[in-house]
């Protein structure tokens, strides 16, 4: 293969990225400079509008939209370093709601309303009840007024009352005063530790989200990993080259958790999590690889497409084209 190629990647501080970012374990081919950026908008943004790395972390919703958009300077490989449930994000004001079905009609704030975490959030109150289009959509961020970060997104395909968060208030502030029904997004509102009538709407989260689980076989993927398409087109080997080492990464932290002689989190009941973990995912809740996360990315774009937000179900063969597994 030669002289190694040199790479910069982007991506947040996960422990199945440690092995890689410390260089425990290094990709076949490449030189790669890991560069830890903390808030996944920052790095989205970057690479989006600058394509400042060779390869990052990348919104997954994103990924897919630029690409329905005809959008393809960026390759997809099924790496996904982040996932999540997301009931835990949905917090109301218990003023005015008490069940799912109370949010018809309401203002409801969004980070952004293409952020992945809200694709999922609202297939979820679709499936509680709640008539979408019923819903006016505020956008900004949760803890300071304006918006959250500098998203460069895609206009949706028809319709949606959807309008930006002009006021002086964070979200968060809108959701204590009443001036919205609810949130949802990545994170909760700080107002849900603080004010007694902000509250979750699913009252028993991991009961919840277990049975979502055992119910859809989704465990939600938020982010993946992209390549420069120019690069892949140079280097051929890179996308296989990193899913491996990648996938090793993933493996090795896995590995180290199960370590609980010592525990390596602060996780006081990380033996009971590990039980779970054996007994709902079979031992790797983080699997890569597309036939593995099948049922998942098929969903993610199936509700991509019911949001308005791509024109046609995108294969998954499309999204991901170059051989990794």
């Amino acid at each position: 293969m030669g002289k190694n190629i040199r790479l910069t990647f982007a991506c947040g501080p996960y422990d199945r990225m440690d092995p890689l970012a410390n260089k425990a374990v290094d990709p076949v081919g490449i030189d790669l400079n890991y560069i830890t950026i903390n808030h996944p908008r920052e790095i989205f943004d970057r690479m989006i509008r600058g394509m400042e790395f060779d390869l990052s972390e990348m919104s997954s919703s994103e990924y897919v939209c630029r690409y329905a958009a005809g959008e393809r300077d960026l390759v997809g490989i099924p790496v996904f370093p982040s996932r999540a449930f997301r009931h835990s994000c949905i917090a109301v004001n218990s003023d005015i709601i008490s069940s799912p079905s109370d949010l018809n009609g309401k203002r409801i704030g969004v980070q952004v309303y293409t952020m992945t975490a809200a694709v999922w959030i609202r297939g979820v109150l679709q499936d509680a009840g709640v008539d979408l289009s019923t819903i006016t959509w505020i956008e900004g961020d949760l803890v300071k007024p304006g918006s959250h970060g500098q998203p460069k997104t895609k206009p949706l395909l028809r319709p949606v009352s959807r309008v930006p968060n002009e006021s002086p208030k964070s979200l968060s502030q809108l959701l204590e005063e009443g001036e919205i029904a609810a949130t949802i997004g990545a994170h909760a509102p700080p107002c849900l530790a603080k004010a007694s009538h902000i509250r979750h709407l699913f009252p028993n989260i991991r009961e919840t989200e277990k049975e979502y689980y055992q119910r859809t076989g989704i465990f939600p993927i938020m982010h993946l990993v992209v390549i420069k398409r120019a690069v892949v087109e140079k280097h051929p080997f890179v996308p296989r080259s990193l899913f491996q080492v990648m996938n090793e990464s993933k493996n090795i932290a896995l590995r180290s958790m199960r370590l609980a002689s010592t525990y390596r989190y602060m996780l006081p009941f990380l033996s009971s999590d590990l039980e779970e973990i054996e007994q709902l995912f079979g031992g790797d809740p983080w699997p890569y690889g597309i036939e593995s996360n099948r049922t998942v990315l098929e969903a993610l774009v199936n509700l991509l497409y019911d949001q308005a937000m791509i024109s046609r179900r995108i294969s998954l063969e499309e999204l991901f084209p170059f051989p990794c597994e």
